[in-house]
């Protein structure tokens, strides 16, 4: 959540401040490996969600293994960049975030990456992001509006641990760029949330764009969109 626009957006749009601590760390989750998808692939519908979005991103690729990094030598872990998509199911997230853990279903399902890596020598700091969906312009934002750099974003995440080639360190949402923030600030008729048969295309300068259609949910019998209640007899 490197993107000060997009964190404090996101969370008015959910009826929350943005805690103070944003300035101190950057945080970040750990998502699902065995969910990439190239930057073609159709995307589906998750298990259970009415409220699929996109959220447009860049991640760098590390290249070289290290711990304890300071943001400098962060710097220099890193084998190139690469347009990602977080692709969220707000329904299940919104659920499952109130038991202040996760995200997890409404994050595991899908990510799209691709569809070329550039080297950091090649690509610009200041690359414009835009999206759009059935070729309508939905978000337009610059990579350059990042509030946490890669190097503290690397430097923070092998605290205690290791970074090893093939990890991805993506910096979170640009400004404008999720469903979720557009339909809080100009209603949910004008940006509703994406379903079977939209195509979305997600693009960075230099790294090229993601092209993907939204595709009915594969599973053969969803469970009902959780709403957040137990079910009777559980633990209160």
């Amino acid at each position: 959540m490197a993107f000060e626009d997009h964190v404090s957006a996101g969370f008015a749009a959910i009826g929350l401040e943005l805690d103070p601590l944003w300035y101190s760390l950057p945080g970040f989750y750990f998502t699902n490996p065995a969910a990439v998808h190239g930057a073609a692939e159709p995307i589906a519908i998750p298990p259970g969600s009415t409220a699929l979005d996109y959220e447009l991103e860049v991640a760098a690729v590390i290249g070289r293994e290290g711990r304890d990094l300071d943001p400098r030598q962060a710097l220099d872990h890193i084998a190139g960049f690469i347009l990602f998509c977080d692709w969220s199911a707000r329904d299940l997230q919104g659920v499952e975030m109130k038991l202040n853990i996760g995200p997890a279903k409404g994050k595991d399902f899908a990510h799209s990456v691709g569809p070329w890596m550039v080297t950091p020598d090649e690509f610009s700091p200041d690359a414009a992001m835009s999206a759009s969906v059935n070729g309508r312009p939905y978000s337009a934002g610059r990579l350059d509006s990042l509030y946490w750099s890669f190097g503290d974003m690397i430097s923070y995440a092998s605290r205690g641990t290791r970074v090893v080639p093939g990890d991805l360190i993506v910096s979170g949402t640009v400004g404008t760029g999720c469903i979720l923030e557009l339909s809080s600030v100009h209603g949910a008729e004008a940006f509703p949330w994406l379903a079977a048969g939209d195509r979305v295309e997600l693009a960075v300068d230099g790294l090229g764009s993601i092209e993907t259609v939204i595709e009915p949910s594969r599973c053969p019998n969803p469970p009902e969109p959780a709403d957040g209640r137990a079910p009777a007899g559980a633990p209160r």
